[in-house]
């Protein structure tokens, strides 16, 4: 099969509902490859977390086989332990790294996770994770300098969880021109097979800008001048998508998908508070308002189980013999597990409402669970409730994030658009997605980027 080069545009948390349609008619360089090529809803992985999902993406492998279940993990053997799932602790055989095997060259631009910055065969830029740009951010180095001598400054994120949010829309669209810009500039002056940026800043956007543009979110504000903050952010996206287009040429497959989508947040439910509450967590002292758990003092000798807060709770049993004070002895753990997991699922809403909570255990979702897995994966009224991690709060609920202002959650689907310039791949894309009956899997997307380039899966 004759090789094709392949531009992967990743967007992170890219919502179907804005992208397709609500914000469809502003833009025209999207629109033009969806008319050109496949598009529709890709299901993310469980859970939809940015990492682990875009490994999960270009690697075909799901989060238990990576060890990798969020932004962070726990040590082994403690309770406050923690580390940042980085390119040390998740780089599996990637997309690139089956392209550089068959001697092609491959341009990575913010791919997370890629903080540090590791060798590949071209360029790469690392994502997001980046503590700044004082310290290497590329490889090779001195790809840094030529970006600083084309008056390029690279920016890895911003912080969005804040009150300025006109200082904060500055800093964004700022941002985002910067890294479209960078991606353009390397598809134009490297000579490579596979180019994938992935843009942050859609993210950071929805999460600080969702309520303005949604009339049935609770925090809503009519009238507000950041109404269209968010419409006017997909236009600039698309904007800087067609240069970056027109940069590579027409010869170019193209994908643009996202690792997961968003909707509205409804608010945070303190699962920690409950967990102490229902008697599973015992503290020794009561908390000051907004304590996190790794902070407050608890009671291990009497406590039977605590959680980490997130887009999804991670719930961990103190097991005799993994825990240092475990109390829960090994023959009793799927008795306490099973009992748990059906009082987690009977939680209900703030006025009595029902909600669609999904409690899963890690062996059940995945065919291998490496790393150190929690016990519970809590998923709070199907995502659109927050877990909050935090303790000392007047009651377990709450109309805001616990780790400042956040409007939106993710979505279990996101997006995707599939453009090659040969027709009967464009043909084979379609009865691929149309013989599946479903909503493919982000998993699946690895072996699509293989076969639009040319390699066999």
């Amino acid at each position: 099969m004759k090789r094709t080069k392949l531009l992967v545009i990743g967007l992170d948390c890219a919502a179907p509902d804005l992208l397709f349609r609500k914000y469809a008619h502003r833009l025209p360089n999207l629109n033009r490859l969806r008319r050109e090529g496949w598009w529709g809803e890709v299901r993310s992985c469980i859970p939809p977390i940015t990492v682990p999902a875009w490994m999960v993406m270009f690697s075909g492998r799901e989060p238990g086989e990576l060890g990798a279940y969020g932004f962070r993990s726990r040590i082994p053997g403690t309770y406050n332990g923690t580390r940042v799932v980085d390119s040390r602790s998740l780089r599996p055989p990637a997309l690139w790294d089956r392209v550089m095997e068959e001697g092609g060259r491959c341009c990575l631009f913010a791919v997370p996770p890629s903080y540090p910055p590791y060798p590949v065969r071209g360029d790469l830029v690392s994502c997001f994770l980046t503590p700044g740009t004082d310290r290497p951010f590329t490889h090779p180095r001195g790809l840094a300098v030529e970006f600083e001598e084309q008056g390029l400054a690279y920016v890895p994120d911003v912080e969005f969880r804040v009150e300025d949010k006109e200082g904060l829309l500055e800093e964004l669209r700022d941002m985002t021109r910067g890294h479209l810009e960078m991606a353009a500039y390397l598809a134009e002056n490297r000579d490579w097979e596979l180019l994938v940026m992935v843009e942050i800043g859609l993210d950071r956007a929805q999460h600080a800008f969702w309520r303005y543009q949604d009339p049935t979110h609770h925090l809503h504000e009519p009238g507000s001048p950041l109404s269209s903050v968010l419409e006017d952010y997909y236009a600039l996206l698309d904007e800087g998508i067609g240069e970056l287009l027109e940069a590579c040429g027409p010869d170019t497959a193209v994908a643009v998908v996202s690792d997961h989508g968003a909707k509205g947040m409804k608010g945070a439910f303190c699962i920690n508070q409950w967990l102490a509450e229902s008697g599973y967590l015992h503290l020794a002292r009561s908390p000051r308002r907004g304590t996190r758990i790794e902070e407050a003092e608890v009671d291990w000798s009497r406590t039977r189980a605590w959680a980490w807060g997130g887009y999804y709770a991670r719930v961990f049993l103190n097991l005799e013999g993994r825990e240092p004070e475990g109390v829960i002895p090994p023959q009793r753990y799927e008795e306490e597990l099973e009992a748990l997991a059906e009082e987690l699922s009977r939680i209900r809403g703030p006025n009595g409402e029902e909600w669609r909570t999904l409690v899963v255990r890690p062996r059940e979702v995945y065919s291998r669970v490496e790393g150190d897995a929690c016990d519970l994966m809590v998923f709070l009224d199907d995502l659109s409730w927050r877990a909050a991690g935090t303790l000392g709060h007047p009651g377990l609920y709450l109309e805001e994030n616990d780790t400042g202002p956040d409007d939106a959650v993710h979505d279990w689907n996101g997006v995707a658009i599939l453009c090659h310039p040969e027709m009967d791949m464009r043909e084979r894309l379609e009865g691929r997605f149309a013989a599946g009956g479903s909503v493919p899997r982000i998993r699946d997307l690895h072996a699509v980027f293989l076969d639009m380039m040319g390699l066999e899966a």
